[in-house]
């Protein structure tokens, strides 16, 4: 079956309670994650893929990677056996790969909902919110700093949403609340409006600790020590450093059990070479090198081989998202990761466009389906994208949720079976009729096609009656009924009063920062 349930049988599926669940209503929010049942897309053969290990390799040798502000990462490599020239530390050929075996090749991201829970590895595909944006934008209000009550309300379109399986991280910046201490409204704001599992801080190594300590009020200390419940998605300084900011959160996550994101930011012909296969050799030792860096800190801690590789317009110089190039070497990075044996983040669905426009539609689907076909099991940025992640659209977000939607039944495959062959459809219709009132499709008909809550497929005539609407509209309509229909999933009061003074003492025992 491609579409898991929490019993793993597929939810039965009626007209009425599809409708529900399109409207962000009902309890019924879907399957916890894909199983897919489609194959991955290699693209390149044994030779290349074994040609691009070994520059990578050479990298790691003959430049290094340098180590900055954490005395504990060189001790670590040190201890392991890499050579250290200061901060610059490299690495023997094949000495990564053999650090990262102990790493698991799937693993489980504990929800506080037992049935939300999702399965990271494998044939499993998580789909998450887009992380980042300074900015929020909607048709009504424009483009303008997020704000705390941005971050709650795509925090609850998450929740509502059938198509997505995961919480996220930091959907917007909450830039009305000090750089030291949103966080913890952050973690708080997930773990109070959605029982998805969810991504916590990372802009401080002490900032990682107080989101794996709200985890483990939540879930338990000693259930958190066995457990993965929460993530924490690390960046590579592109090209070819890793600053202490993120390794020391990095090896936070991992010295909890907790599963660290690994991923450089490769911007071609900025932070990383014009060329394909250069930048994907990059990154491939910087992520290979993240990855390593868990396990010396704790060996068998989860973790996820990451990758983010753009382009940029060589005229302007700006990053550009969406395009052909980085979604063709996406691929190559899943060849790759498999190769490892690791989980893999890669790609999701990006755009340069200012508005939910069908630029940002194509370079969403292009960049998306990239995720999709590469093998990616997280898949972070899989909703509400735009401006080049400067920016996050509520309409955006409803848009690709619904895209999303699409997925799952593309990610399906096709069935073969008796009932999909549909010979006694043909016996009862035979020649010249239609099989718009056989039994066969009347048994099939509710669960048959997906259907869109914001695509417009009435007559001509009927949509000028309606008003004419666009799908940007029909959007912003949505989103506005999501968040007024929302209810808040129950969460234990003595667990509650727990967060919520656990953020009050931590905010009380510090000045506010602002930058």
């Amino acid at each position: 079956m491609a579409l898991a349930s929490a019993t793993g049988e597929a939810p039965k599926r009626t007209r009425s309670g599809r409708l529900q669940r399109r409207q962000g209503s009902g309890r019924d929010l879907g399957v916890p994650y894909i199983v897919r049942n489609i194959p991955t897309y290699d693209i390149l053969g044994e030779e290349s893929l074994q040609r691009i290990e070994a520059t990578a390799d050479r990298i790691l040798a003959e430049v290094g990677i340098e180590f900055r502000d954490d005395p504990v990462a060189l001790e670590h490599w040190g201890r392991a056996g890499a050579k250290l020239d200061g901060v610059r530390v490299t690495f023997e050929p094949g000495m990564l790969k053999e650090v990262v075996r102990s790493a698991p090749s799937q693993f489980t991201q504990h929800a506080r909902n037992a049935a939300r829970s999702v399965e990271i590895g494998g044939r499993n595909v998580v789909f998450s919110p887009a992380y980042g944006s300074p900015f929020v934008t909607d048709l009504d209000k424009g483009r303008r700093y997020g704000t705390i009550e941005d971050f709650r309300n795509l925090v609850k379109l998450a929740q509502s949403s059938p198509w997505l399986h995961h919480s996220g991280g930091t959907i917007c910046e909450p830039v009305d609340v000090p750089v030291n201490k949103r966080h913890l409204d952050m973690v708080y704001s997930h773990i109070r409006y959605s029982d998805r599992a969810f991504m916590g801080s990372v802009t401080a190594e002490e900032r990682a600790e107080d989101s794996i300590e709200m985890a483990r009020i939540l879930f338990g200390a000693e259930f958190v020590d066995r457990n993965c419940v929460i993530l924490g998605n690390v960046n590579v300084n592109s090209p070819l450093v890793w600053d202490g900011t993120m390794t020391r959160s990095l090896r936070a996550y991992a010295r909890a059990n907790q599963a660290a994101v690994i991923v450089p930011f490769i911007l071609g012909g900025a932070m990383g070479p014009v060329t394909n296969a250069g930048a994907i050799a990059q990154s491939y030792a910087e992520t290979l090198a993240g990855c390593a860096l868990t396990q010396l800190e704790r060996k068998g801690a989860p973790v996820i081989f990451g990758n983010f590789l753009s382009s940029m317009s060589l005229r302007s110089g700006s990053p550009t998202f969406g395009t052909p190039e980085p979604a063709i070497g996406s691929m190559v990075v899943g060849q790759l990761a498999r190769r490892l044996g690791l989980p893999l983040r890669c790609a999701g669905n990006f755009s340069n466009s200012k508005r939910p426009d069908a630029q940002a539609m194509q370079e969403g689907v292009m960049s998306m389906l990239s995720a999709v076909h590469c093998g990616a099991n997280f898949i972070l940025h899989s909703a509400g994208f735009v401006d080049g992640l400067l920016a996050m659209s509520y309409e955006k977000f409803v848009m690709d949720t619904d895209f999303c939607g699409a997925l799952h039944s593309y990610l399906a495959g096709v069935a073969v079976d008796d009932n999909s062959l549909a010979m006694d459809a043909f016996r009862e219709v035979g020649p010249g009729n239609h099989f718009l009132g056989c039994e066969h499709t009347m048994r099939n008909y509710q669960s048959a096609f997906w259907d869109s809550a914001l695509s417009d497929n009435e007559p001509f005539e009927k949509w000028v009656e309606q008003g004419e609407t666009d799908m940007a509209l029909r959007a912003n309509r949505f989103w506005k009924k999501t968040l007024t229909e929302y209810e808040a999933p129950p969460l234990d009061t003595a667990i509650d009063e727990a967060l919520v003074d656990y953020v009050a003492r931590r905010k009380a025992g510090m000045s506010d920062a602002w930058y």
